[in-house]
């Protein structure tokens, strides 16, 4: 039932038309649109997309780079109480179809460059899924251009602010999508958080070149937005173009992984001068780069944080130079404790879980009630992962959980589980053990650990190929090596303790 203290995304764009009309809303590579006319586009989306068929409720996924039309299509969904459905366009077209038959969407925007990812999913859902071109026309298909109508009031659909909006998927577990469930008030409420630490308003300017698949980049690109500023949406990260259009458009905001800031500072070795308009930076970054970007800044702070995507972003933010190491501070809606093994909270200093609790913790994963027990239970969202508090309130991140094996490299995380399953099928090995190592450039590689079933075995260059050939590329092992066997525990499972030991 709608309440009066209801307020969707489709509020906000409603109010920022007003209140902001005139000013520029977003960039992109066919111009720029204000707030006015954004909101105009995205009711004229809105209708075409009712008239396709799209419902409250019903699920939009879209495959394609950052672009106008993305956000349009979430401002879309808002208004018609549909959800969309992000898809990381790095997968393959295997990991596409079981995307979509995860979310069960009723129509896939695509770009052209990504409409091989399709294949798969076209021969396999056949009519129940209305593929709808992006920036360009093919025969046979629906356009994403004619959706745009204007000849009568845009659709109204009476929401809950707790309504589920977004779908982002996370690292796959088990082989099978993980999609966590982002309502209008997780997405709203993190935009809020964001905006009032960095005081952001109607002059911020957020350079966007992480995919608006994930959460980071989608948090800073709303807080942005809900304080009333522009977004510069690029296709692709590439230093040079990034630095020339923080220069451009005196960008302020910018969310990044490494390399991208390591690479953006050499950009501009000769004319450090060219990045000064950038007041906040946050990420996940060594040392070495976060102080050479301040020093070259020296008005701007680089902002560690803790995060992931089913709190809708960051759960915690801190100046890097106040406490190097450390995440931040608790955001102001957002509840951090650290949990021990029965389940209780233990007192500041000591290690354990870190659970979150507060408006921007996620409905759950989709269609995944046992997970979402585990997730979100005693009140508190589970995290996975493991730290502390100091005495000051500060968040200390100090690693994974054991039963989460994650590895995160470039921004992007990966289950080891997933690429062992993988390597498994080829002939050449009988046992596979997959862990992360610190890597300088992208924070951890991916190593596979492999007792090989023939001599000689496989070339390592043959291995990795195999993964990249059946999985995303960014799940392609860095290194691997090979070894006559794997350390064991006593139930016979892999003993990653000891492999970490061996190989790390």
């Amino acid at each position: 039932m709608e309440r009066a203290s209801d307020y969707t995304l489709a509020d906000v764009l409603r109010r920022n038309a007003t209140v902001h009309g005139e000013g520029i809303a977003f960039r992109g590579q066919d111009g720029a649109v204000t707030h006015q006319a954004h909101w105009r586009r995205v009711q004229h989306l809105a209708t075409g997309l009712q008239r396709l068929g799209i419902a409250q409720g019903d699920r939009v996924a879209i495959l394609s780079k950052n672009r106008i039309e993305y956000v349009e299509l979430l401002g879309a969904a808002a208004q018609l109480g549909a959800i969309m459905s992000a898809i990381n366009w790095r997968l393959s077209a295997a990991e596409v179809l079981a995307v979509l038959e995860n979310d069960t969407p009723k129509a896939v925007l695509v770009e052209d460059e990504f409409w091989p990812l399709l294949d798969l999913a076209l021969a396999r859902t056949g009519p129940d899924l209305e593929p709808i071109t992006v920036g360009i026309r093919r025969e046979g298909f629906q356009c994403l251009d004619d959706l745009y109508i204007d000849d009568g009031p845009p659709p109204s659909t009476p929401l809950s602010a707790d309504a589920p909006l977004l779908l982002i998927h996370t690292a796959w577990t088990d082989g099978r999508p993980k999609a966590a469930t982002l309502s209008h008030a997780n997405l709203i409420s993190n935009a809020i958080q964001l905006q009032g630490a960095w005081k952001l308003g109607a002059d911020d300017v957020h350079l966007c070149c992480l995919p608006l698949f994930h959460s980071t980049s989608i948090s800073l690109t709303l807080a942005v937005q809900l304080a009333g500023g522009a977004c510069v949406l690029t296709r692709q990260y590439e230093p040079q173009e990034a630095a020339s259009l923080v220069e451009l458009h005196r960008a302020t905001v910018l969310g990044e992984f490494a390399p991208m800031l390591d690479g953006l500072l050499s950009a501009c070795d000769d004319a450090p001068s060219r990045l000064r308009s950038l007041r906040h930076v946050c990420g996940l970054d060594s040392p070495e780069t976060i102080r050479r970007f301040e020093a070259a800044c020296p008005d701007a702070t680089f902002w560690a944080g803790y995060g992931q995507t089913e709190v809708s972003g960051l759960a915690t933010l801190g100046r890097f130079r106040d406490a190097p190491g450390a995440a931040g501070f608790p955001l102001a809606l957002c509840a951090i404790g650290i949990e021990g093994d029965d389940g209780r909270l233990v007192p500041d200093g000591e290690a354990g879980e870190i659970v979150v609790r507060g408006p921007s913790a996620c409905l759950g994963y989709w269609q995944r009630p046992e997970d979402n027990a585990r997730l979100l239970r005693g009140g508190w969202l589970h995290t996975g992962d493991s730290g502390r508090i100091d005495a000051n309130g500060r968040l200390w991140y100090t690693g994974r959980l054991a039963a989460k094996e994650l590895i995160k490299t470039g921004g992007e995380n990966v289950y080891p589980s997933e690429v062992e399953a993988v390597i498994r099928q080829h002939a050449g090995i009988a046992e596979v053990a997959v862990i992360g190592v610190p890597d300088a450039q992208w924070g951890e590689s991916i190593k596979a650990i492999c007792v090989p079933a023939r001599t000689p075995p496989p070339a390592q260059e043959e291995v990795a190929d195999f993964v990249a050939s059946r999985i995303a590329r960014y799940k392609r092992p860095r290194f691997v090596v090979f070894a006559d066997s794997l350390p064991k525990r006593p139930d016979g499972s892999a003993d990653r303790e000891q492999i970490r030991k061996l190989h790390g």
